[in-house]
């Protein structure tokens, strides 16, 4: 298994950090975990605002939510566990199998980022694939991609 710094983080922020001294948005490991046959699963934040400042609104979260899984499936189909938002509103924990690339999970968000800026719809919202369908808002999920694809510069600065 490679080291947290040959992985690309810094490891002084993998863990739980102090949320009152974090800097959102950023992209930090939470945690890896070995199988016993070498498999690794990593616990990834997808911080997305400021803890205890600046929540998402349900609408937001759903419909970003929505998109994450989207991409990630699209992106990191054979790495790509479950991405879901933290209950304080403020981003979303992604759990891969066997991808903790620091370089390569920031492009894979890079890129599904710029995918809602294009996208026409939010993906799944339908009463078939949704349990929620109506609580879906794309002009939102297109104003956060563009806030956080301009903070791109600050995704590594976790403190």
């Amino acid at each position: 298994m490679k080291s947290v710094e040959e992985l690309g983080w810094e490891p002084h922020t993998v863990g739980e950090l102090d949320h009152r001294i974090v800097k959102a948005p950023y992209i930090k490991l939470r945690s890896l975990t070995e199988g016993p046959n070498g498999d690794v699963v990593y616990a990834i934040d997808l911080r997305v605002t400021q803890p205890n400042t600046n929540y998402l609104s349900t609408v937001e979260l759903h419909s970003f939510e929505h998109f994450l899984l989207a991409g990630f499936r699209k992106y990191a189909p054979k790495n790509f566990i479950s991405v879901a938002p933290m209950g304080c509103q403020t981003g979303f924990y992604l759990t891969l199998f066997n991808e903790g690339e620091a370089v390569r999970i920031y492009s894979f968000y890079e890129n599904i980022l710029n995918d809602i800026l294009h996208a026409s719809e939010v993906p799944y919202a339908n009463i078939r694939e949704c349990g929620h369908f109506e609580n879906h808002n794309l002009e939102l999920a297109k104003n956060l991609a563009k806030k956080l694809l301009e903070n791109k510069s600050s995704w590594r600065q976790v403190l």
